[in-house]
């Protein structure tokens, strides 16, 4: 049977939040078994359950709250969790967002590799998808599918001279997310930024935490660190937003065009249909490929 996972030791870590533009000091803490993660916002005192039922806005990030308290863009996190098969940790800050770091996974992946992984004595529960789930809007969609390889596949198409259209299909493991995913950093055009700046937003937002586009370029001066390094980065935030469900998934994410406000409304979708999904302790014989993806 396959254990569940916490983290070794504590670890903190300083960042920048990306809209407030302020310091936010980060704790990882290792948690018990059957906890699942925990988000606690020290300076509030208020403890927010990782869920779907806990999203409370997905404009510009994922966004969760409970109580008057919220903590911000936890995507890009929780793209690392999910790829280290972190089932129980503790989350805590002491403020509304999570530090933006270098604008992908690759410090919190650099994190968890410094805290060390735990075993647990409880089997690891996975989310086995049974039939197709499907949600739409104006053309875009986003979907989970019975597999039994867990995959993540994303089609982008921006009016865009470097970016244009983008396919990847990204078949899931620990190593292929640190190698191929977890580097891939958020994007914006610098018409948004000035736009967002406007109404003190991404005041934290700058060419070291995210790529930044005219109409006909990309600004950093360090160029891209993949040529489709922008869906790369879409289906790191698709595994983010798929963590919420607090299981890993058994099956295939499928996308166009998909967005956070898209891939909350799968989640809710999926655990309204019971028939859609069950909840089983991964066995190794069961799923040995599933298994050894998060070696």
């Amino acid at each position: 049977m396959i254990k569940q996972r916490t983290i070794a030791r504590p670890v903190e870590s300083v960042g920048i939040g990306l809209h407030k533009g302020k310091p936010v000091r980060l704790r990882l803490e290792p948690l018990d078994a059957g906890n699942g993660i925990l988000f606690y916002r020290k300076d509030k005192g208020v403890t927010i359950p990782l869920s779907p039922k806990y999203v409370v806005d997905t404009q510009m990030a994922t966004v969760i709250g409970k109580d008057g308290a919220n903590v911000s863009t936890i995507e890009h996190f929780l793209s690392a969790l999910y790829a280290y098969g972190i089932d129980n940790m503790r989350v805590v800050l002491d403020d509304a967002e999570m530090p933006i770091m270098d604008g992908s996974a690759a410090s919190f992946c650099m994190m968890l590799d410094e805290a060390g992984i735990e075993e647990q004595d409880a089997g690891k529960e996975i989310l086995r998808i049974k039939k197709e789930v499907r949600v739409q809007s104006n053309g875009k969609y986003v979907s989970l599918k019975p597999s039994e390889t867990a995959y993540f596949d994303f089609t982008i198409d921006f009016d865009h001279p470097v970016i244009s259209r983008q396919h990847r299909r990204f078949t899931f493991s620990k190593q292929g997310f640190t190698r191929e995913i977890s580097r891939a950093r958020t994007f914006g055009f610098l018409r948004e930024v000035q736009y967002l700046r406007s109404k003190n937003l991404a005041l934290g937002g700058s060419l070291e935490n995210a790529i930044v586009l005219d109409d006909t370029k990309v600004l950093n001066p360090e160029g891209l660190r993949f040529e489709d390094e922008f869906v790369r980065h879409k289906i790191l935030d698709a595994m983010g937003d798929m963590k919420l469900l607090g299981r890993p998934i058994l099956g295939g994410y499928e996308a166009f065009a998909g967005s956070h406000g898209l891939n909350h409304e799968l989640t809710l979708a999926l655990l309204a249909d019971p028939e859609a999904y069950e909840i089983v302790t991964l066995q190794v014989q069961e799923s040995r490929e599933f298994a050894r993806s998060f070696a």
